[in-house]
């Protein structure tokens, strides 16, 4: 059965059985308040890495127990608690990796080590779902954290990992928004140009397991009434699954947009990896991070 609803991850992850998650740099409040909880949801046993004193005041401030928690004590940074918890994953101790209080590029730069990483040699992407009390039902949004500024090759990739994130979520054919500020195609526009260039590949059958349109603006691919004012005829016009941003920028605001100003629950997963990357924003909830270990678990 398909996942419609971000509140049944938890209980799809439970269902699934408890699965190793490598924190790296556990010192963060946040991510021990999500990680105790997910762990007493009985999803996940954590194995926290890092400054073991620091992360003993974390948890003593935040008001949580690290009582059942595996603990790997390194004093000497968070780029080596980064590389320590890839090793962990790439040994087979652990099934996913948690970003703690490390920079992403510290993280990504274990993650893409050629001798010790865990890269399959596809592209890293980042696929967040959220959950508004505006849209009727669950949907996703790619890429507002990993690449800056993608070219059409890397849309597809984008694209394919959203995609393949979806069937594994239940969704068998994955309604793909490609966004712009408009619906029609602009030469001076590049975002136009990829949207179109996306739906004829997956009109041609090159991009297959989904159905692609675009340009599409944000009103038309979440609002029917709004496709019906403009005269767009489509089955993704106001029901999608996904929306493919065009760039960081845009995605990024978004997905800030949705979690502070529309109300919106999240989740989210960095792809393209041998385990799924629980990699939120430090200004996400512990709540969005609780989700965010429960969609890691369920498509691990």
């Amino acid at each position: 059965m398909p996942i419609r609803d971000l509140s049944e991850l938890v209980q799809r992850a439970k269902e699934r059985g408890r699965c190793t998650v490598a924190v790296a740099a556990a010192e963060d409040e946040d991510v021990l308040i999500s990680l105790y909880h997910a762990m007493r949801e009985g999803f996940v046993t954590p194995l926290l890495i890092g400054d073991s004193d620091r992360i003993a005041a974390a948890a003593l401030s935040a008001g949580v127990s690290t009582e059942g928690m595996e603990l790997l004590d390194n004093r000497k940074g968070a780029a080596v608690s980064a590389q320590l918890a890839v090793a962990k994953v790439r040994e087979g101790s652990a099934g996913m990796l948690m970003k703690g209080h490390v920079g992403t590029a510290d993280l990504l730069k274990a993650v893409l080590d050629k001798e010790k990483g865990i890269n399959t040699g596809g592209l890293l992407s980042h696929v967040a779902f959220f959950r508004s009390p505006y849209y009727h039902k669950m949907f996703g949004l790619t890429d507002g954290a990993m690449n800056i500024a993608p070219d059409l090759d890397t849309k597809r990739q984008i694209l394919l990992n959203a995609v393949e994130l979806c069937h594994r979520l239940g969704i068998p054919i994955p309604k793909v928004a490609v966004a712009a500020a408009v619906e029609k195609v602009n030469t001076k526009m590049e975002a136009t140009i990829h949207a179109a260039a996306l739906k004829e590949m997956n009109r041609n059958g090159q991009l297959q397991g989904c159905l692609v349109d675009g340009p599409f603006a944000i009103d038309i691919a979440f609002d029917r009434e709004s496709a019906r004012i403009k005269g767009v005829e489509s089955e993704v016009a106001g029901d999608c699954d996904m929306l493919l941003a065009p760039d960081i920028e845009a995605g990024n605001m978004f997905y800030k947009a949705l979690n502070f100003l529309g109300g919106a629950v999240t989740a989210a997963v960095v792809t393209g990896t041998s385990v799924p990357i629980v990699l939120t924003s430090r200004s996400d909830n512990d709540r969005s991070k609780l989700l965010s270990l429960a969609l890691a678990a369920v498509i691990r």
